[in-house]
């Protein structure tokens, strides 16, 4: 059974070496040469698309997380029966499903029929992300949602909480996306805007994902095309 890795900060990332790691190196890398976080679902339609193999088990594609997905299951491994895209730097949880190119490559996997799960680490602040706690606490909710029965357009997204370094696992919750919106502040000079808003302040709908992520939990929900 051929699975997938994928993501969409880039094929060198730590985060998707973690969740390598976290199947025990049994996939298949086919992510981005570069970085394309907040990318959403943009696909190259335009433009060549350039794959590198650097190995048998390893792509580079110079194209969205969504195009990896797309090259990977109609082209290079169309006997794939996973899609697993991570484990991104930084919380996708609401709203962000909308935005995240590492939601994106698992949503096209949904439009092929083929089974899929987002995995993304909440960062606090500056703190550095451990991640080899991530890739653990991943296999963990891989183990977990492999007792479930795939069902055609549906898709999982998980996000794993910051956890300080001496306290135990955290538990895995199942919930609703929450439906608040992002902070969208900027601070303004001249004719020019910077975002600014600070993601942890968020408002946060009771017991959805957002909640149960930033109050310590993993947070494990079920989208659908």
């Amino acid at each position: 059974m051929t699975v997938i890795l994928t993501n969409d900060d880039g094929i060198d990332a730590p985060g998707i070496r973690a969740l390598l790691s976290a199947v025990n190196g049994t996939g298949v890398l086919v992510a981005p040469s570069g970085h394309y976080s907040g990318c959403g679902h943009q696909v190259t339609t335009t433009q060549p698309i350039r794959v590198e193999k650097r190995s048998d088990r390893e792509y580079a594609i110079a194209g969205t997380p969504a195009d990896c997905s797309r090259i990977a299951l109609n082209y290079l491994f169309p006997d794939t029966k996973l899609v697993l895209s991570g484990i991104n730097a930084g919380g996708n949880m609401g709203v962000d499903v909308y935005i995240s190119g590492t939601v994106a490559a698992i949503r096209e996997a949904a439009f092929h029929r083929v089974p899929g799960i987002a995995i993304s680490q909440y960062k606090k602040g500056k703190i550095p992300v451990d991640w080899n706690r991530s890739a653990n606490l991943a296999a963990k909710v891989l183990q977990e949602l492999s007792d479930r029965s795939y069902e055609p357009g549906f898709y999982w997204n998980v996000n794993l909480p910051y956890v300080e370094p001496d306290a135990p696992d955290p538990k895995i919750v199942f919930c609703e996306p929450c439906t608040q919106p992002l902070p969208s502040d900027f601070r303004i000079e001249g004719d020019d805007f910077y975002y600014c808003g600070n993601y942890g302040a968020r408002k946060r709908d009771r017991g959805s994902d957002v909640d149960v992520c930033l109050s310590g939990q993993i947070a494990i929900t079920q989208l659908k095309v």
